[in-house]
């Protein structure tokens, strides 16, 4: 298992951890200072209190938890949040309430998870024509019922 450095910005932040032995993602939790409230449709950036050093061609992918979305309604506003091998301030989590009721958001709470995944990065090169597949230029539902 790879290491990566970790530091706490907040004095009440907690270090990711995965809650089993083969989960993907490991849980971020809200670093707050009081409890907040997020209302009907309304974005709340909350902070976990950690900064981070993903290793070089590495990315933090930042997630719904799947309890949070389906029982709550709430989920990271931009669907997926990428925290870049370079970046080293603090991992916020933009959380949006799809609910209709006010969520609130303790101290402490489970509110995403980061799932670190390698990436490749390319040399963008425009041509006249592409090779073709199967599938050509078959968009949306082209490939089932």
């Amino acid at each position: 298992m790879q290491v990566m450095k970790i530091k706490k910005l907040r004095e009440n932040a907690v270090i990711p951890c995965y809650q089993s032995e083969n989960a993907a993602g490991a849980d971020l939790c809200a670093a707050l200072d009081e409890n907040i409230v997020i209302k009907p449709n309304q974005t709340a950036f909350v902070p976990t209190g950690l900064a981070m050093a993903i290793p070089n061609g590495y990315v933090g992918l930042i997630y719904a938890r799947s309890g949070l979305a389906c029982k709550k309604g709430l989920a990271p506003a931009n669907k997926v949040g990428v925290i870049d091998s370079d970046y080293r301030g603090e991992v916020m989590v933009a959380l949006h309430n799809h609910s209709t009721q006010d969520v609130i958001v303790e101290k402490g709470d489970r509110i995403a998870q980061i799932v670190i995944a390698p990436y490749l990065t390319v040399d963008f090169e425009e041509a006249d024509e592409l090779d073709s597949t199967g599938r050509g230029d078959g968009g949306f539902g082209s490939t089932g019922k």
